[in-house]
């Protein structure tokens, strides 16, 4: 069974003073007014698991007005069935720390011990309309997710690109014969194919699911996604022969301009690029799409991800909305805010945990209150 989140702690974080959520085993549904601390919730929830911030690669931003560190803890229950606890401590211009049931780690444990955190937030978009940097770093992490005996295949491209790079710079400098770059032209083929191959098979595993939601979720014409690598090499030998045939180029350059880290994972919906022709509407549910899609196959590896769904519903009208929250309690947990319980189908169901937020306080919705509503 895969791991579970079962209490969420906040102090000092964000608008929280002190908080905690426990956390049902299927859905919560988080509601309150817009700016009362809903996507805070949600992103110390990501924090506790991941030891990072889903909304800002500033973290000093994620520590309460006045307050000197933020501290984050996650009870969860590992797909061991045993207890364990996840603490996150961050204070501007110290270490951050991060302790698995007391013990310091330098990294989040594994995926055996907690569950990984899928996100949609508004600021999440840049995942369809952003940069391809974006979109290679998120199927990159995926693929090492699904196969960890292949999680070192991207950091070991990356060393051999910066070998190559600092190659470069040298005989552009005249300090080193241009021969020098040989071993590295090896060494980055090597490397990148590998790299490549895993990124078509990423890609492949989640194809299928995706055109399937995002038809399911409302967008009138075909979905699709694909891995566009920059290279058409078959083997190690082809793309060697590309980067040979590009050194000249790259020695005016000064760095590598050819090869899997300029690659790119194409979203298109009707035969056009989601990024640049979808409504803001359509790149909603290409998110959308892409993220169930993913949970998919997360689930049949047996570590399906929780859904942290922030203001997913307020652009949907009531059929999505249905179709939305079957798909959400079709397999591992999720947590879904909004302004209203009514957005979210299903919400008054017994096995639904329901909290309301209300200037970084938290208090239980009772089944009456619902009823009432």
């Amino acid at each position: 069974m895969p791991a579970r989140a079962t209490r969420l702690q906040l102090r000092d974080f964000r608008n929280y003073e002190r908080a905690e959520l426990v956390l049902g085993e299927g859905l919560t549904v988080v509601v309150g007014p817009n700016g009362a601390g809903k996507t805070n919730l949600l992103e110390g929830l990501y924090f506790g698991l991941t030891g990072r911030s889903c909304r800002t690669s500033n973290e000093r931003e994620t520590v309460r007005a006045g307050a000197s560190a933020a501290r984050v803890s996650v009870e969860t229950v590992g797909a061991d069935e045993h207890a364990h606890r996840l603490d996150v401590g961050f204070a501007p211009g110290e270490p951050k720390l991060l302790e698995l049931d007391g013990v310091a780690l330098e990294r989040p444990p594994d995926p055996a011990v907690r569950p990984l955190a899928s996100v949609f937030m508004p600021d999440r978009l840049a995942l369809v309309k952003g940069p391809p940097s974006s979109r290679r770093g998120h199927l990159d992490q995926l693929a090492a997710t699904l196969w960890p005996s292949r999680a070192t295949v991207r950091a070991a491209y990356a060393r051999a690109l910066a070998q190559r790079n600092a190659a470069l710079a040298r005989v552009r400098a005249g300090r080193s014969d241009p021969a020098a770059i040989d071993p590295w032209d090896a060494e980055l083929a090597r490397h990148g194919l590998e790299l490549m191959r895993l990124r078509a098979q990423t890609t492949d595993a989640v194809a299928p699911g995706f055109s399937r939601y995002g038809a399911e979720l409302g967008l009138p014409e075909q979905a699709e996604i694909a891995y566009a690598p920059r290279s058409r090499a078959e083997d190690v030998a082809d793309l060697r022969a590309e980067l040979a045939e590009r050194r000249g180029s790259d020695l005016e350059r000064g760095f590598t301009a050819h090869g899997p880290h300029r690659d790119d994972l194409v979203l298109r919906h009707g035969g056009r690029l989601l990024r640049s022709y979808g409504s803001q509407g359509q790149q909603r549910v290409g998110l959308l799409a892409l993220l169930f899609a993913e949970r998919d196959v997360l689930l049949e590896s047996d570590c399906a991800p929780i859904m942290l769904l922030d203001d997913v519903t307020s652009e949907l009208d009531l059929t999505r909305r249905e179709r939305l929250a079957r798909l959400v309690r079709a397999g591992g947990q999720a947590v879904i805010s909004a302004t209203e319980l009514a957005h979210v189908p299903g919400s008054t169901d017994a096995d639904v945990v329901r909290v309301e937020v209300e200037g970084g306080r938290l208090e239980p919705v009772s089944r009456p209150r619902l009823a009432a509503a």
